[in-house]
């Protein structure tokens, strides 16, 4: 009995030492197992690693010669050049108002009219003393007529033909002082009639029939939109780059077209208190669309340069001072330094001269789109495929 206990006890002790002895070599096993998964998962991804890169057509564009302009961005208000203030030359009552805003006027039309009923009079009253005048001077020529040939016959003394001739001379005056009278009573009268002083459109109305004014009010604005010119604030430090006639380019507030003007004045003067001096940019408005008053954005040619090599701003990067650009040659992705030139706009695109770097017609990646590496072969594709 106590030998068949005893070898119960040693097969349990074996069979435990095996299993033991099993599991280990499994658990061997499965460590060595982990690497080899581990390489065979880093080469799968090295071996997924792009080797083409692929652009959009939009995100290439080809080297080109274009004309180049380095603008400056100035603003300010439209004004009319040309521009009158109607005002009242004499007082009286208003009896029409034959405008309102808006409408269109010629140089010389009727605006206003005045009761001329008191001018009228002094008038009548001015020709009167004038022809009284002339009566006069009539009696006075017959009366130093008749005493000089009664001197030429020793009838009456010198001393009395000098007294007719001098009466004659006081009655010529007389008439000069007369027909200055009438000329200023006509005149009066004729300033009751308010006209047009030059073409244009009525921009403002200040006075209604029944009003009673006086010399100087003022009761009318004409402006003539066909020329008008905006008043430009230009920094001190870019003074130097402006000049008579020089073109700029006009974008007006609640117009979609381009607008072109050029630089007819600049004041000698800086401006108190922001150090500017002003530059008036003149533009033709021969279709009166713009209006005075509006506001306009212009651009400035500083400096300009026909037929250079050319690139969008966008497609220029830098690595320290070196500027390079992405080109493609033979489907490969190269890195080209390139030195630059002037930058400024061409076609309304922000662009930048190449002086070296880069031939006519080189395509290269349009925008910055980080670090690329150079040596990889390029694929362009479109939205149904790959070219």
């Amino acid at each position: 009995m106590l030998k068949r206990r005893t070898f119960w006890i040693i097969a349990v002790v074996l069979l435990l030492a095996a299993g033991l002895v099993i599991m280990k070599k499994k658990s061997q096993g499965s460590v060595a197992q982990v690497p080899a998964n581990t390489a065979n998962s880093q080469q799968a991804s090295q071996s997924a690693m792009p080797q083409v890169l692929e652009f959009l057509p939009g995100d290439i564009v080809e080297a080109g010669t274009a004309d180049i302009r380095k603008l400056l961005a100035v603003s300010g208000a439209l004004r009319a050049v040309n521009q009158a203030a109607v005002k009242a030359k004499v007082a009286g009552d208003i009896t029409e108002v034959l405008v309102r805003e808006g409408e269109a006027v010629q140089a010389g039309q009727v605006l206003v009219k005045m009761d001329s009923s008191d001018y009228l009079a002094r008038q009548e009253q001015a020709r009167g003393a004038l022809a009284a005048a002339q009566g006069q001077l009539e009696i006075a020529r017959q009366a130093r007529d008749n005493n000089k040939a009664l001197l030429d016959k020793s009838f009456i003394s010198k001393n009395a033909y000098d007294n007719t001739n001098s009466q004659y001379a006081i009655a010529v005056a007389n008439v000069d002082s007369a027909k200055a009278a009438l000329a200023v009573a006509q005149k009066a009268l004729a300033d009751t009639v308010i006209r047009a002083p030059i073409s244009g459109l009525v921009s403002s109305r200040m006075v209604q029939p029944g009003e009673k004014i006086s010399p100087d009010n003022r009761l009318l604005d004409v402006v003539d939109l066909r020329v008008l010119e905006m008043e430009a604030p230009i920094p001190t430090q870019d003074i130097s780059s402006i000049k008579i006639g020089q073109l700029v380019q006009l974008k007006i507030e609640g117009v979609t077209a381009t607008v072109e003007g050029k630089v007819v004045r600049i004041n000698p003067s800086t401006t108190t208190g922001s150090r500017s001096i002003m530059a008036y940019v003149q533009l033709a408005n021969p279709d009166s669309v713009l209006r005075a008053g509006m506001f306009g954005e212009a651009q400035l040619v500083v400096e300009k340069k026909s037929d250079v090599l050319t690139v969008p701003e966008t497609a220029i990067q830098f690595d320290a001072e070196q500027a390079f650009v992405y080109a493609i040659e033979n489907n490969v992705l190269q890195q080209k330094p390139v030195k630059l030139g002037l930058r400024g706009e061409s076609k309304g695109v922000a662009v930048v001269e190449l002086q070296s770097g880069l031939a006519p017609r080189a395509r290269i990646v349009k925008a910055n789109l980080g670090r690329l590496r150079p040596g990889l072969a390029v694929k362009l594709i479109t939205t149904t495929g790959k070219v």
